[in-house]
């Protein structure tokens, strides 16, 4: 069974994606033959229904599109700021972007559906309207922890995935009963860095979704107790939500699940391929793909 993968920074690591997807489709041998690339997730900086990040995303629209297009992977727009009202709907830029990525989703152009993460149901029901040619994400911003929630979430048509609170990953008497179409939708992330027992990731997220609408707000103050490290992928294996290669394998894919979400827009790049390198890259092969990064001359990435 294939294993899809979907992965952090369409606008923000736009460079290190054209550098990396070359080496993915002229040396698939190097990578696991079980995993694939499900999507690449992201939005500009200046995009005011964007959420869950702010502030990143700075590679130009057409040329985003046109990658995705030509290895033919879906474009996520990361749509996620839970705050948005009626008047932000007219947003120029917001709607532009719809409309160039739909472009890709139907008619003569179409290589693969693009999708929407989404947050508000505003939103999604204004989006599905005007640009009808999207799937859309159920975001993880929604900071579902309860399952009940959660079944009831993957029950909602609109969604083609739901991407769950990373708490929500170990509960596997209750994950395992799902049934085989609400396994389908299920999309699981993977290396959150974020302390388990946090108790304030909705105002986080809120806060996140001020900035980007401009709205004056102060900064929110984690109360991770290893906060001040900042995000260190040693920290979140060791994470009770983290999941692993080994257990993608072992657990999950035999369990009928198929989805994983890497999170990591707002880091660097080099941090990023660490991800590639650990998640679809056979460890004989890693060494080579970082050489081949890392050594392009054309490239600045780190």
């Amino acid at each position: 069974m294939k294993i899809f993968y979907h992965l952090p920074g369409l606008f923000e690591f736009y460079e290190l994606y054209k550098a990396f997807l070359p080496l993915w489709r002229e040396h698939r041998d190097w990578f696991y033959d079980w995993c694939e690339i499900g999507s690449i997730y992201g939005a500009p900086s200046d995009c005011i229904w964007g959420g869950g990040r702010v502030g990143f995303g700075e590679a130009e629209p057409r040329k985003v599109a046109n990658l995705m297009q030509e290895y033919g992977i879906s474009a996520r727009l990361t749509f996620s700021n839970s705050l948005i009202r009626e008047e932000h709907l007219a947003d120029t830029q917001c709607n532009k972007l719809c409309k160039m990525f739909e472009r890709y989703c139907s008619g003569e152009m179409r290589a693969v559906q693009n999708g929407i993460i989404i947050h508000s149901d505003l939103l999604l029901n204004y989006i599905k309207t005007q640009y009808p040619g999207f799937y859309f994400v159920s975001s993880t911003t929604k900071v579902i922890t309860n399952f009940e929630q959660f079944k009831a979430e993957l029950n909602r048509k609109e969604f083609r995935y739901v991407v769950p609170d990373f708490r929500l990953n170990k509960q596997f008497d209750k994950l395992t009963a799902l049934t085989d179409a609400q396994k389908q939708k299920v999309e699981f992330l993977c290396n959150e860095c974020c302390w388990f027992g946090c108790y304030d990731r909705k105002k986080c997220y809120e806060n996140v979704s001020q900035k980007s609408l401009g709205e004056n707000s102060e900064d929110h103050v984690c109360v991770s107790p290893t906060a001040k490290r900042g995000y260190r992928f040693s920290d979140a294996m060791k994470n009770p939500g983290f999941i692993g290669i080994e257990d993608i394998q072992n657990i999950y894919a035999p369990a009928g699940f198929r989805h994983f979400k890497i999170e990591g827009r707002s880091l660097g790049s080099a941090l990023i391929l660490e991800f590639l390198l650990y998640y679809m890259t056979k460890p004989e092969h890693q060494l080579k793909v970082r050489e081949e990064i890392y050594l392009d001359s054309t490239l600045d990435l780190f």
